[in-house]
């Protein structure tokens, strides 16, 4: 079943609430910045028969916003995912680069072509903090990138330290809060680090 149109937003939450990838509490995320909101995609691509809509959707944007590329490069883990799903969609050669003592590398194989033209796909961008140490990767193989694009934009003017072309399906404000800015409601409730950059 093919979808016509790109899902509304109103409609994106539905399922987004529906797969629990929308979660409630107080969170530190990857940035290092406090959240009483966290969006956990990997629940959301848990359902791939209810995620695929979104994908599709992402899938039209980034056809109309980037013309022409020849590779999508992912973060690990939580850009796996929805780079091998845009990259079938899209038929591109997908690739996803992870961390070894704390730095992201290619492994398995996987290279950047010099010249090729790669985009970014990440399953959520709060300040793009993953995405950049990508770009280092694209330009060590003298490769250049095309932008960036992600299911869920929840980054603000302040957080985003992105300054080339970002797409998303959808963009979602959520407050965030250095540790020492906490708001006391906030502080009562027992953290959570759900973020991959954590894991060692």
């Amino acid at each position: 079943m093919k979808t016509k149109k790109m899902l509304s937003h109103k409609k994106s939450l539905n399922i987004l609430k529906k797969t629990n990838a929308l979660l409630e509490g107080h969170f530190v995320l990857s940035s290092g910045l406090h959240s009483t909101k966290y969006i956990q995609c990997a629940k959301l691509l848990s359902y791939p028969h209810i995620s695929k809509k979104i994908c599709i959707s992402l899938s039209k944007k980034i056809k109309k916003n980037f013309k022409n590329f020849d590779l999508i490069l992912s973060p690990a883990i939580g850009g796996i995912v929805i780079g091998y799903e845009i990259g079938r969609l899209l038929k591109k050669e997908t690739i996803f680069c992870e961390r070894v003592k704390g730095k992201f590398k290619l492994r398995r194989g996987f290279e950047i072509k010099k010249k090729s033209k790669v985009l970014i796909i990440e399953d959520v961008i709060t300040t793009g903090k993953s995405s950049l140490e990508c770009v280092k990767l694209i330009k060590q193989a003298k490769a250049k990138l095309i932008g960036f694009a992600t299911i869920i934009d929840r980054s603000s003017k302040q957080s985003l330290k992105i300054n080339d072309k970002l797409i998303s399906h959808m963009k979602i404000q959520v407050p965030t809060f250095k540790k020492k800015d906490l708001p006391k409601h906030i502080k009562s409730i027992p953290v959570s680090s759900p973020g991959s950059r954590f894991i060692k």
